[in-house]
């Protein structure tokens, strides 16, 4: 699957959105060394604090589905006219993930005219993860 792919993938994941309180629709496609791709959309509530953003639901469908390495790229899109990044908690989820396989995958942060590329690492330096528990 391509960046292309996984970009669409996300776009496609964020047409299933819940989100009748911000309007603000995101999708998530995270994409594994096996060639697998897992996506998943924001889910609001009317209890704001219990809406889940779409990485951290395409992780737990991962997880559920017994994926626990092998994170190579991420792609986030939703509304606005910059490329949307992954929130402070979406990082830290991501990144427990990612520790899982040992990888540090790509971020590809998805806008409307553009793709800004990164690394989770960029994003979450000095992450607190499995290790650090060690």
């Amino acid at each position: 699957m391509t960046d292309d792919d996984l970009i669409a993938a996300a776009r496609a994941a964020a047409d299933k959105a819940y989100a009748p309180y911000s309007q603000f629709p995101v999708g998530a496609a995270l994409r594994f060394a096996d060639g697998s791709v897992v996506t998943g959309a924001n889910i609001e509530n009317a209890s704001y604090g219990l809406a889940l953003c779409a990485e951290t639901v395409a992780v737990a469908k991962a997880m559920v589905d017994g994926v626990r390495g092998g994170l190579e790229a991420v792609a986030v899109t939703g509304p606005g006219r910059e490329p949307l990044t992954p929130c402070g908690r979406c990082r830290q989820v991501l990144n427990e993930l990612a520790a899982l396989g040992g990888t540090d995958p790509e971020v590809l942060c998805v806008g409307p005219n553009d793709v800004r590329r990164t690394r989770l690492s960029a994003l979450l330096p000095d992450a607190f993860g499995p290790a650090s528990l060690d």
